[in-house]
Order: C-alpha cells, then structure tokens, then sequence
C-alpha cells in the first residue's frame, strides 16, 4: 500500500505532486489538480511558456471546471487504455463527472505543408484543443467555470472579450498567444477572469473547449461529445499496437507507454524528459530544474522501452531526431537539446513566481546543455547499434555519425566530466561516464564490422579494451565494489548501468558485490539514492529524495545477479508508490512516499518498462518446464 502522503489536506495551497492528472495532444501537456484546476499548461508547445502556471504561483493563471464549492473529488481515473481523464464529485444533492482532454483528430494539413512536422506525418494530429465535458450523473449540481489565463509565465494578464453572438464564445491574446473559449455556457468577465454559473440537473450535460489554432474547436456540445469520442479511441487503438504481457503488472506498462507518447513532440519525435520546469527535489529547496528538453542520454533506453513494447514508429522517430541533431553537430554533440533541436537553452529565474510550495528559484531553460558529460557518445553510439542490429545494415548517413562519434569519444575519455547527474561541482574522472565511452568504442567496433571497415573495428576494439582495463584498475574499492569516480570510496547508483550496458557480465563477482552494496548502503527504506548529497559535491547543500529511476535499475541489476525473490519484492514496493494514475515524478521521499521532482518523469517510466519486463521474464523462465 502506498503511504499516507504529506501535504494532502483540502485547502492546501498545492496539492501533492502525485495527485496531478497528466494530458498531452503530443504537442501540448496540461496537468489537472484533484480540484479540477488545469495548473500547468504551456502554449502552443509543451517547452513554451505558459498560460496556466498556478503550480508555479497561485497567481500564474488556472482553469477550472467543477461544483461550485467542492474541492474534493470522489475518484479520478483516465479512461482505459486513453490520456482522457474522468473526475467525479459528490456534492450534497448530486454527482458530477468532468471528462478532460487534449483533442485529438484527423490530420489536417491534407493541402498544405503544417511547418512544424520533420517526421512523416501519421493519419492523426493534435486538434489544439483542450475539452472540458461536464455532466450531471444524479440529482442536481451547481457548475462553476473560471478561465483565468496569464500570459508568459503569469506576467501578462489576459484580456477577454466577447465574439460571436452571444455569451458563447471569448477570445483573449498576449504573448503572442491567441486563445478562443467556446462553451454552451453563459460566459461573463471578472477583470481577467472568464466565468460562468449554471445548475445541471440529472441528465444535462454541458462542455468547454478552450482554443489556440486557426482550427475550429467543437461548436455544440454533440459535435464536442463525437470529437471526445475520436480521441478515446485514437488512443485505445494506438495502446492496441504495443505487446503487453499478461501479467497484474500489465496497466503500469500500458499507462507508462502512454505517459511516454504524451512526452514525445510529435512534429520532431524527440522525448521531453517531463513536462514541468522547477517542481523541487526537495520540499522548499533549491534544486528546482527545467526538464521540458530531450537528453541524449535517454536515447539508449527509450529506443529499449519501446521497441520491447511493439512501438517501432516511435522509437524511430526519436532516433531520426536523435541522429538529425547529430549530424547537425559537426562539432560537439551536446548532452541535450530543445525539442525542435535547437542548441541554446539559456538558463535564467523567474524572480516573480513564488515556486512550488515556496521552492525557488523557479527556472527556465537549463544551463546544463553546455556542461561536458562523456555519456553522450556512448548514448548515441548505443542508439545506433540497437537500431542498425533490427536492420543488420549501416548506410553512409549514420556511418559518418559513427566515425564522428567515436573518435570523439576516444579523445576524451581521459579527461573528467560532470558525470551524468550534471553536478555542478568540480568534474571527476566519473566512472559512469568512462563505462559510457567504452559503449562507444565497443559497440563502435562492432558497427564497423556490420560495415566491413576492419581497421576502424580492430582499433576502436583495441580502445574499448584499453578503457575497460582502466574502470577495473581505478573505480574499484578494497571490496571489489565500483565507486562513483576515481579516488572515492563512495557508492553511485550509476554503477548499476554496468551490467545494464555488459560492460561486465552479471555473474561476475563484481557485479554482484556492487549491486548488493548499493541495495544494502545507499538505500533509504529498500529506494535507492543517486549518491549521499553530504559525500558528494554536486553543487548543493540541501538533501533530496530517492532518485526512482535508480531503484528500477536495482530490480532489473537483481534479476540479472540471480536474485529474483528480492527483485519482485522491490518492483512490487516502487509500483505501490505510483500516483493514483499510476504516473511517477522523478523522486520520491521513502519516509512519506511523497513524489519530489518534475512530473511526470520519462526516464522513470523507462526504467519502470525495463524492470517489470525483466521481472516477467523473468519469472516466465522459471515457470518453464525444463528442456527434454
């Protein structure tokens, strides 16, 4: 069971990162509050600023849709196999459900080109629009609707105006961002706020859709009802792609597929590593960081996820963006890139918000892109290598990115690094980072003999060597166990990436001692921490919570040491501290189970994809009879 959650009581001023719904159109991302407030939305695109920022600041804009004096729901859920989500409420003399959406339709640019798509265009698209359907299931509810828009992370207040005829329809603009509202509601202003009041009696039904394209938002509430329906099943059908197993564990694998689609940017494929900036790792803290960008280290796992789970397309379509960008970087290939794939990601603070629970700074952009962290070679050349093994054929393009890559790789895996938890203290020789640039000499080698250049392969195999014999001579301690850097006695969970990657096989002594010495010394309450912030100098002071995609590594390194029993009881404890959507952020405090960090985090729900189908697995190979 997951714990009693801290900060969960009504009239909170923020509610509990966990307990926010997540919607995406695959373009756009919203987060909707147990109140039914849409709190975090950022138009037109998911990394833009945003027009809905009350998670940020109470007065950084929210739109909400529900009863009229009740904060608290009855249930949430997300309709099955769909990121369309239903809240119900009880309010004295009757029940009401709210459905949400982002809008899904046809695609629409069957006459001219979108602008914006690189990929190959698929037979859906985002409509840009968020619906809002509200229904009186008994007795009878009073129904309030409050849009208060503020543009450009809450520093420009909208301005409403009617359109049309009527009180069916407002515009308001700022930022360069036009938002129609078109309701069969009766819609007055308050100042910048839009509002309306009715009273639904069992049966009636009203809706809301809130604009920000030149295409038309539902009209009635019959044509929002049939454009509700199309998006339902657009996402039944495309979960209906994937190969799920059947096993009790099989919804947290379908909702993490569908979290991650809803973090990939489809008019460039790439993966947002989450779709907030600044929800803190710790509680008030300073660790607040922006995370709506694609890191090139998560290339190697997400291509894993989702070609285990059937979804070939989209991992393409992130290994095209990973590789456009590459061959955009004649020069270095940076550790991360917006999601269009632009370079610069200027860092700044948003010095007017008064952050999540008076966590600050708040900021935007993410001065990390500019950091030396040697994974990023290892990360692609592994992208590739997955890739090119499903085609056994290496064409000239993603040769060049090979040869590029590689031999950048061999020139500075000598040097130190900020490792890949970006810390923001001195550079060390990481060992995390020296078992990625083996990755890219090994699994370079072996692209070379896919290629047939054998000189590249005997070299670059020989170098492989050479950095393997230099991990095992300097990043082990007296125990055989392997430390976060040369010269330290601390632990790393980033170790656990070594039998992950076979820069070790997991029989090997070594491996065993390190993941066990992990489990056992850099565990709080079974979850696993990156590193001890008090042995580490990472830039910061403040303490954080455990990191959740390091205690999926735990379970799927234990299942590979043979370790199963203590695997499935870990898997079965990390899927007990889901949200109630079954969604992760990217930490979680083990003493309350409160989720810290941005949310929903996409590298958790890799990790998440990669434990549970090793312990499935798993478990298949050990309900086997034996062979004959």
């Amino acid at each position: 069971m997951r714990p009693k959650v801290a900060g969960g009581r009504a009239g909170d001023p923020f509610a509990p990162i966990a307990d926010f719904g997540f919607l995406s159109d695959c373009e756009t991302t919203a987060l909707v509050a147990p109140s039914g407030n849409i709190e975090w939305m950022c138009l037109p695109r998911m990394d833009s600023p945003s027009v809905f920022g009350s998670i940020l600041d109470r007065d950084a804009g929210y739109f909400r849709v529900g009863p009229a004096g009740v904060e608290v729901p009855a249930a949430q859920r997300y309709i099955p196999g769909t990121m369309v989500m239903e809240t119900t409420w009880w309010v004295h003399g009757g029940w009401l459900v709210v459905t949400d959406a982002l809008l899904m339709g046809p695609w629409h640019h069957e006459t001219e080109r979108s602008h914006t798509h690189r990929r190959a265009p698929t037979d859906y698209d985002a409509d840009h629009v968020l619906l809002r359907m509200v229904r009186c299931v008994n007795g009878q509810v009073q129904v309030r609707l409050d849009c208060m828009p503020v543009f450009d992370y809450g520093q420009t207040p909208a301005r409403w105006e009617h359109t049309g005829v009527g009180y069916h329809e407002a515009v308001a603009r700022g930022n360069g961002v036009g938002l129609r509202l078109t309701t069969d509601m009766n819609v007055g202003f308050e100042g910048s706020l839009a509002t309306s009041r009715t009273l639904l009696k069992q049966g009636e039904a009203r809706f809301v859709a809130l604009s920000w394209s030149e295409h038309d938002a539902p009209a009635t509430y019959a044509d929002a009802q049939e454009r509700l329906v199309w998006t339902v099943h657009h996402w039944q059908h495309w979960l209906d792609r994937g190969r799920f197993p059947d096993h009790p564990w099989r919804s947290h694998l379908q909702r993490s597929a569908l979290t991650l689609k809803g973090l990939t940017f489809a008019p460039s494929g790439a993966v947002a590593a989450a779709a907030t900036t600044s929800l803190p790792e710790t509680p008030g803290g300073d660790r607040n960081w922006d995370y709506r960008y694609t890191w090139i280290r998560d290339s190697t796992m997400a291509l894993w996820a989702f070609y285990t789970l059937g979804y070939d397309w989209e991992a393409n379509d992130f290994f095209y963006f990973i590789t456009d960008v590459a061959e955009a970087a004649e020069g270095k290939l940076q550790i991360m890139y917006g999601l269009d794939g632009r370079e610069e990601l200027p860092e700044s603070t948003l010095e007017h918000l008064s952050g999540y629970g008076n966590a600050r700074p708040v900021r935007i952009g993410n001065e990390a892109y500019m950091q030396a962290q040697h994974d990023v070679w290892g990360a692609i050349i592994g992208s590739i290598y997955l890739f090119v093994r499903k085609r056994d054929r290496l064409d000239d393009r993603l040769w060049k990115i090979v040869v590029k890559q590689v031999e950048d790789a061999l020139a500075n895996w000598r040097t130190p690094d900020c490792g890949m938890w970006e810390v923001r203290g001195e550079p060390q020789h990481f060992t995390s980072s020296k078992v990625f640039c083996w990755v890219a000499a090994d699994r370079g080698a072996r692209l070379a003999r896919i290629r047939g250049d054998d000189e590249r392969a005997r070299r670059w195999q020989a170098a492989a060597d050479e950095i393997h014999a230099d991990v095992l001579a300097n990043a082990l301690d007296e125990r055989g166990v392997f430390t976060a850097h040369y010269g330290a006695t601390t632990l790393d969970a980033s170790a656990l990436l070594i039998p992950l990657l076979g820069f070790l096989p997991a029989d090997d002594k070594r491996v065993r001692e390190t993941v066990l010495a992990i489990a056992d010394e850099l565990s709080e309450d079974d979850l696993v921490l990156r590193y001890r912030a008090t042995e580490t100098d990472d830039g910061f002071e403040s303490e954080e919570g455990t990191f959740t995609i390091c205690s999926f590594w735990l379970v799927s390194t234990l299942v590979m040491i043979g370790e199963l029993e203590r695997a499935r009881a870990l898997c079965e404890k990390l899927l007990s501290y889901a949200s109630p959507l079954q969604l992760y952020a990217e930490e979680i405090d083990p003493h309350t189970g409160r989720h810290l960090g941005n949310f929903p985090q996409a590298f958790t729900h890799l990790a998440l994809i990669n434990a549970v189908m090793q312990v499935i697995r798993a478990e298949n190979d050990e309900h086997q009879p034996p062979l004959a």
